[in-house]
């Protein structure tokens, strides 16, 4: 460690962006781990090295059309399956907070849903529409969910991959051709409701975006 030079950590980085082609997250990883480790624990000098910290690639969200979504939803067969699908796209949910519904979150009489502890441990409310309902109810006399709204074949919370394999098969039965995920579904939503006129302040607060900056995405 005491021959690590600035020279090398700066060959290391230009190799990491240059032939290996890392991401940005990945970029700052390297950049601070090295520093953290020479500067915090080694007590070295703060040292600026050739990586000037690369701003995070701002990507357009994948979105489905409404015709897509459609397709998507009539290619699920499983209840189940078609359940979390309408949940994710008709109140924008986040694939955790889906994970993370028990029943008692679904109020049939207001139609909303409580979200507890989502992204910021923040709580908020969404939309529950009556077609979701309906499925919901099926769903639940069907297959009597014990904690969770959703669980695995063993009890448990369902998994977030398990939600995203079947996204990807249905996606295919459907004749969709471009990648989507369970995120795909929320990003769908805000992106239609825009379409049809929503205010962007009410989208925000449907999706619980702490800054209006992440909601002008759309």
């Amino acid at each position: 460690i005491h021959d690590l030079t600035k020279a090398i950590v700066d060959e290391y980085m230009i190799n990491l962006i240059e032939k290996k082609g890392v991401s940005v997250s990945t970029q700052n990883t390297a950049i601070n781990a090295i520093k953290f480790y020479l500067e915090q624990v080694h007590k070295g000098e703060r040292t600026f090295y050739y990586v000037d910290r690369p701003v995070k690639d701002k990507l357009l969200p994948s979105v489905l059309s409404e015709e897509e979504i459609q397709k998507l939803f009539w290619a699920a067969q499983n209840i189940k399956h078609r359940c979390i699908l309408f949940l994710l796209y008709s109140a924008g949910l986040r694939i955790s907070e889906l994970l993370n519904l028990k029943w008692k979150d679904v109020d049939e009489y207001r139609m909303i849903i409580y979200i507890r502890g989502g992204k910021g441990r923040k709580d908020r409310i969404s939309l529950l529409s009556k077609l979701a309902l309906d499925y919901l109810k099926h769903y639940t006399a069907l297959y009597e969910p014990k904690e969770w709204l959703f669980e695995g074949p063993g009890g448990g919370q369902y998994s977030a991959r398990s939600v995203n394999h079947f996204i990807h098969k249905y996606c295919h039965l459907a004749g969709i051709t471009r990648h989507a995920s369970a995120h795909t579904l929320r990003h769908s939503f805000a992106t239609h409701l825009l379409e049809r006129g929503t205010d962007l302040r009410y989208i925000q607060t449907l999706l619980g975006h702490e800054s209006s900056r992440t909601t002008e995405r759309y």
